[in-house]
């Protein structure tokens, strides 16, 4: 996918060395069974149509076994492939091959399985205005492997953490004693931050509204209610619509006139992608 920057190599390497000492431990005590010259090529296969990410993470899997290993991709991340798709093919020390295997298809599964379910929201909202946003509900430790699966996917990423933007949810309110109040605390201490601040009735969204926040969270709003919001609202600050969002649900808020819809789904509720990987060859003699 054009444009698509992946975490840096250090990020990627921190998930994959941690990864791999969970899996390894003391050492791959069936590995050794194999001879520990032996090379051997390997190839990846989809067993489901899917969206494509996680090539870096894959390829630091094997180069971390064995720097010599090559891998050999098919296609990109973001790319759309169909069930039965060859997707990369490996060469390297068969001892590496099979030790990284587990880990290397863990974050392939995982990362396209989050890119393919993104994907699927972010055409079914295709033509209207809405954007497709993630949330903080990533897998621990995977916060920004998920966030770039679900820009391969064709989403957008909101905050990465709690440090990249204001988000004033109802204890946060409850706390500063109203939205106002919040908002202008959030200017003084964050000017260069975006304010966001999560309304829950129409008395809370002209609130916000009047206290000029960077952008409005409508939280558990029925389909009826997001048209009059949109209509209130008129255009001066972007709307997100946040809870109980439904890939059968998601055109029908989108065609409300809605800006963003943030979907938690897309990284914690995510169903791996059905991958295998076979050896093809081993060579005995190095």
């Amino acid at each position: 996918m054009p444009g698509l920057v992946p975490p840096s190599r250090d990020d990627i390497l921190r998930d994959v060395r941690r990864a791999l000492d969970e899996d390894l431990g003391s050492g791959d005590v069936t590995a050794q069974l194999l001879p520990p010259t032996a090379r051997a090529q390997a190839h990846v296969l989809t067993r489901q149509d899917m969206v494509l990410c996680g090539r870096d993470w894959v390829d630091a899997c094997f180069v971390q076994l064995d720097p010599q290993a090559r891998i050999h991709w098919q296609a990109d991340d973001g790319d759309a492939v169909t069930a039965g798709t060859l997707l990369c093919r490996i060469e390297g020390l068969a001892r590496a091959l099979v030790s990284a295997e587990r880990t290397a298809l863990n974050f392939l599964q995982t990362l396209s399985a989050t890119a393919t379910t993104t994907a699927a929201h972010v055409d079914a909202v295709r033509g209207t205005r809405a954007r497709i946003l993630d949330t903080r509900k990533t897998l621990p430790g995977l916060r920004l492997a998920q966030k770039y699966a679900v820009r391969a996917g064709g989403g957008h990423n909101h905050r990465i953490g709690l440090f990249d933007a204001v988000l004033i949810k109802e204890n946060h309110i409850a706390a500063a004693g109203s939205i106002t109040a919040a908002i202008a605390r959030a200017r003084a201490l964050h000017p260069g931050l975006l304010v966001e601040t999560e309304v829950e009735t129409f008395a809370e969204l002209r609130e916000a509204l009047a206290a000029a926040a960077d952008r409005i969270m409508l939280d558990e709003f029925e389909l009826h209610e997001l048209g009059q919001a949109v209509a209130e609202a008129a255009g001066r600050v972007p709307l997100e619509v946040s809870g109980s969002v439904s890939l059968e649900r998601v055109r029908a808020i989108a065609a409300t006139g809605v800006d963003f819809i943030s979907i938690g789904a897309l990284t914690k509720n995510v169903h791996a992608i059905d991958l295998s990987m076979r050896i093809d060859v081993v060579d005995p003699h190095d």
